[in-house]
């Protein structure tokens, strides 16, 4: 089968994540079977869908809701849920022993030719895979949250996972709207995650060391390189802060300055102090917002900005 074949999807944990892959699934026109074990997990998703339909059809044309709630089932157990799926998008709990057992759940209903994808955002894919019975359709299709905006997703593929089913998951995500990249070896964090906890580590130095507010140290970010980065990465941006020369001409001539930058930085500790010192900081920062308010507001300007960007590709 095909990435272009792929009709049906199965969403295994129905959680933030899940339900945000739901919509995008929903939106481009799949049908969408999903199990969580939570009581509400229908009606919550549901829910989630519907607030998320609004900002689906900002980015590009999607069908009526009604069509689309209608394309989406909940079923009683993991088992019961992937049949007839063509894909499969697990979102359990960050721990081995669950994904494992949800895994052999899957397995036990799914279609021999099926794909089978894990969102988990650091466990390692050949840990995962171990004892499953067809390890080589596994791998991991981490998403940025929310998924059903963000595009970017990280494919990684476990030490049993076939080349074939990399090619077909970075094709069904393309085909989903997404930024799909392969993450070539298994690492901790895998790629996003480990470049926003480089970047996070600094900035809980510079607050600790008192050297700026946690406002104005997220504003320093927001209002400047941040900017950039949501157009092109930074080796690309550096490449054109290096002028007709490029990256050849910044690196001769401001490596040795980013050297020793790299040498002073900071190796802060998450201890009482400084977990009272961030907790602080953001509540000054918001303003007593709510957590569902800045969401709110966040997934708005993400729009906008996800339309700009749109024009320039």
């Amino acid at each position: 089968m095909s990435a272009s074949d792929i009709s049906t999807a199965a969403i295994i944990g129905t959680g933030t994540i899940g339900a945000s892959w739901a919509s995008l699934f929903l939106a481009k026109d799949l049908t969408v079977r999903c199990h969580d074990p939570s009581a509400d997990a229908e009606k919550q998703t549901r829910a989630f869908v519907e607030r998320a339909w609004s900002a689906l059809g900002q980015l590009g044309a999607v069908p009526p809701l009604e069509q689309a709630q209608a394309r989406l089932s909940f079923h009683t157990t993991a088992e019961a849920a992937v049949e007839g799926a063509d894909f499969v998008q697990e979102n359990t709990p960050e721990t081995l022993e669950i994904k494992r057992r949800v895994l052999a759940e899957i397995e036990a209903g799914l279609d021999p030719d099926a794909l089978i994808a894990s969102s988990t955002s650091g466990l390692m894919p050949s840990a995962m895979q171990e004892a499953m019975t067809r390890p080589d359709r596994f791998l991991v299709g981490h998403p940025f949250n929310p998924p059903h905006l963000l595009p970017l997703v990280e494919v990684v593929g476990g030490r049993l996972t076939s080349e074939q089913s990399i090619t077909r998951a970075m094709a069904f995500y393309t085909r989903m709207g997404k930024r799909a990249i392969h993450i070539r070896k298994e690492i901790n964090g895998h790629v996003a995650n480990r470049l926003q906890a480089a970047l996070w580590r600094e900035a809980v130095y510079l607050a600790a060391e008192g050297v700026a507010s946690v406002a104005d140290i997220d504003a320093a970010v927001a209002s400047g390189p941040g900017l950039r980065w949501a157009l092109m990465g930074p080796h690309l941006t550096l490449h054109l802060a290096g002028g007709e020369g490029g990256m050849a001409h910044f690196v001769d001539h401001l490596g040795p300055a980013f050297s020793a930058w790299w040498d002073e930085l900071g190796a802060p500790s998450l201890d009482a102090g400084t977990r009272a010192l961030l907790v602080a900081g953001v509540d000054e920062a918001v303003g007593g917002q709510t957590v569902d308010a800045l969401a709110a507001r966040r997934d708005e300007a993400l729009i906008t900005l996800l339309r700009s960007i749109k024009t320039l590709s």
